[in-house]
């Protein structure tokens, strides 16, 4: 009996040197369309799926191994008798090695410059037949879904036959594949469509396995595509905190319009500022705390120059973040190899949904896209803000909502000057941030103060204006509201409501 291998691939990378190699193991190659035409011209000997099938490839090509002699040939069992009856009735000859690499409609979708029609003709349906029937019949069949397959299963095969544990690993495989493909369709068309969001689809190749996880006794790996959002310019490999981190850093400043700096470390910001240029915006930023930045992560939302490379040296940071650096600039950076040097490409996709594992499932939510606006603002005591408060406020409002609950920040001169990060106690935030701020000669006298969250009690408003802040911005919505604006009205210190909460856990 002649033994048959079926290729149909968008990807031809290496096609031909898989036809020549399995001809010359005795090999009947099957192929489509513009494979056949790949391996016909590199000089091999190929047959066209019409003509094995003896039915032509019709509707442009949309159908081309829909035929029962193909799927047959993959789908028999070759130790059953029935089944060898009724294939030799038929004329059904068993394919052992189908290959087949899907339209790619991975790529296409991500393209603004291509028509829905477009992207929709890039939606292989044979392909992924023939895939699934093969490894479904793997016992039997093996089946080649990527490149990188090919050159170790030709090894095997040449040194005698295929291991039945290589097939069943390219079944695994395979199965993966259209698994990915369709959840990408998927994906588009509930997009695309509008239509409700009822399944979470988690279905994401791995692209690479981490040193370690947050400590060095957990495994860690990265999938998807955070290389699309991210370039890494210079430095050793990237740490599960360094991207924990460095996300983290970038999100803070992409909420910002003007210049703006930030210093992140264990995902709280340790500095953050607006400034006209970006050097003036790290130097506010670092005065924070210098002691904290110390190995932090740095992000800017402009271009790095040679006299902010010149200032960004003088201390050890794990991570350098910008949408790009000037030559110079990079020249000097790269100087200290250890030192991470990240490109953004593009914005943090803000419509994306945030993930987390629980025993069971995953608990989900949209992104906080919070913005605040002027009509929202509700100044809820007698004294009123300045012009220069409000600014503050705003810019305090932003960094508190990146850091960790409960959270309060100090800001004057559109910096942070403390920051009270993740505590059990709102009091005990508000109390840290003061500390931090006169640790560093930070005079709160005049500054303004965040709240990711509402004051149950007068008193963390009373710590704050004992400190000299003149206006504090919080969402209210206490049950004892009335008595934490009495204690603002007292203190004679602004208070703005939001009615937003920030919550970050």
């Amino acid at each position: 009996m002649k033994k048959l291998a079926l290729i149909s691939v968008s990807d031809k990378t290496n096609i031909t040197n898989l036809a020549a190699r399995l001809i010359k193991l005795g090999y009947e190659i099957i192929a489509t369309g513009n494979t056949a035409k790949a391996i016909e011209e590199s000089g091999i000997n190929v047959t066209k799926i019409e003509s094995f099938a003896s039915f032509p490839e019709i509707f442009s090509g949309r159908v081309k191994t829909l035929q029962p002699k193909v799927f047959g040939g993959i789908l028999m069992r070759r130790d059953n008798q029935s089944d060898l009856n009724e294939a030799k009735a038929n004329g059904v000859f068993p394919i052992d090695i189908v290959c087949v690499n899907l339209y790619p409609f991975p790529e296409v979708v991500k393209r603004n410059d291509i028509d829905l029609q477009t992207k929709i003709e890039n939606i292989d349906i044979g392909g992924p037949s023939l895939i699934r029937a093969a490894a479904k019949n793997h016992q039997y069949v093996s089946v080649l879904t990527n490149p990188i397959q090919y050159e170790s299963f030709l090894n095997e095969i040449e040194n005698g036959e295929v291991k039945l544990e290589t097939r069943q690993k390219l079944a695994y495989e395979a199965f993966a594949h259209t698994s990915y493909y369709d959840t990408l369709i998927a994906e588009f068309f509930e997009s695309e469509f509008n239509q409700p969001k009822k399944d979470l689809r988690i279905n994401i190749p791995m692209k690479s396995e981490l040193r370690y996880g947050e400590n060095p006794h957990q495994k860690a790996f990265v999938y998807g595509d955070f290389e699309d959002y991210f370039e890494l310019l210079h430095g050793k490999e990237l740490s599960f905190n360094n991207i924990v981190d460095l996300i983290a850093a970038a999100e803070l400043v992409s909420d910002f319009e003007e210049t703006a700096c930030a210093i992140i470390k264990h995902t709280n910001p340790c500095g953050a500022a607006l400034a006209d240029n970006i050097f003036t915006a790290y130097q506010k930023a670092l005065s924070c705390d210098p002691v904290s930045a110390f190995g932090g992560i740095v992000a800017f939302n402009r271009n790095v120059d040679i006299r902010t490379a010149e200032k960004l040296n003088e201390i050890f940071l794990e991570i350098i973040i910008a949408p790009d650096f000037d030559t110079d600039a990079l020249e000097l950076l790269m100087k200290k190899k250890n030192r991470r040097l990240l490109k953004t490409i593009k914005p943090i996709d803000k419509n994306s949904y945030q993930v987390r594992s629980l025993p069971g499932g995953y608990l989900v939510q949209d992104q906080d896209n919070s913005k605040l606006t002027n009509d929202i603002l509700k100044t809820v005591t007698e004294r009123k803000y300045t012009e220069e408060e409000l600014q503050n406020l705003k810019f305090a409002w932003t960094v508190c909502k990146h850091t960790k609950s409960n959270a309060i920040v100090y800001v004057k001169d559109l910096k942070a000057v403390g920051v009270g990060a993740g505590q059990m106690s709102r009091i005990d935030s508000a109390k840290i941030a003061a500390e931090k701020a006169k640790q560093f000669g930070h005079e709160l006298k005049g500054s303004v103060a965040a709240s990711d969250a509402f004051f149950p009690f007068p008193d963390g408003v009373e710590i704050i204006a004992n400190q000299g802040a003149t206006a504090i911005i919080q969402p209210g919505g206490s049950v004892r509201d009335d008595e934490v604006i009495k204690a603002a009205n007292e203190k004679n210190i602004t208070m703005i409501f939001t009615g937003i909460r920030n919550f970050k856990h």
